[in-house]
């Protein structure tokens, strides 16, 4: 018997329904979306370099900016405080000032401080740095460059060596001042600085300089100045007058005890 579809008694299979094609659908959305966004993006621009706008701008070119702005704030909040100050002067009517808040005002650094005073100062090694000293492995990037846990050891030498105030940088340090950097990127209340690092403190200079010599994490340190070249500097600069702490005092992170 024949099996060709045109015998007699054989049943012939229809041809199946034309499918739907998603891929077609898709591709057209995807051309309807294309041209939707370049639209829009002709219309944001207006004939300019959308990419100077300042949501897109690069993380550090954002972090630089709200460095300058906190600095600039700062100095506003210095020139208000001088005028309260004034204020407070003529509101006493030439009765003796209140010693009690002038030393409180001395203990939180809100007051200016003159006195002796060294300065240490922190640099990073060249980058291109090999051992200066036999014995030393070839360093790693990060054996170059200073670390929180440098000038963090700094600040707390010097304390321990009776300071009376300190300045990092620009910037006084007060009881909630914290020292931070990302990478080698000092942020200091709110702003940023790069090295070198200069910290410059207030007191004996004698009682200092011995501090900072029999600190361990500073004697770690100099192994480093030694072998690599990092930067380490300290320099006595007579009388120097350290500004009073001109930002916020609130803190926002802090919980009273219960």
């Amino acid at each position: 018997m024949s099996n060709s579809a045109d015998s007699p008694g054989v049943r012939t299979t229809p041809a199946p329904p034309r499918r739907w094609r998603p891929a077609r659908a898709l591709t057209a959305a995807v051309f309807a979306l294309a041209g939707l966004l370049f639209v829009t993006s002709f219309n944001t621009a207006k004939g300019t370099n959308i990419r100077t706008d300042a949501s897109l701008l690069k993380l550090s070119d954002l972090i630089e900016e709200r460095s300058h702005r906190n600095g600039e704030l700062e100095g506003g909040l210095r020139v208000l405080r001088e005028d309260v100050a004034g204020l407070a002067e003529q509101g006493r009517d030439g009765a003796a000032p209140d010693s009690r808040l002038e030393a409180l005002e001395d203990q939180a650094g809100t007051r200016e401080l003159r006195g002796s005073a060294l300065t240490v100062t922190l640099n990073d090694a060249p980058p291109d740095a090999r051992p200066k000293l036999p014995g030393y492995p070839e360093p790693q990037p990060d054996d170059l460059v200073i670390h929180q846990q440098d000038l963090q050891a700094v600040v707390n030498a010097l304390w321990q060596g009776g300071a009376r105030g300190i300045r990092v940088m620009d910037q006084r340090l007060i009881s909630t001042s914290a020292v931070r950097c990302v990478g080698n990127t000092l942020i200091l209340q709110g702003r940023v600085y790069s090295p070198p690092y200069k910290i410059t403190a207030v007191g004996d200079t004698a009682k200092l300089k011995r501090a900072l010599t029999a600190a361990p994490a500073i004697q770690n340190y100099m192994l480093y100045v030694n072998a690599y070249g990092l930067g380490w500097k300290v320099d006595e600069e007579g009388t120097v007058t350290l500004p009073g702490y001109a930002g916020a005092v609130d803190l926002h992170q802090a919980e009273p005890l219960r």
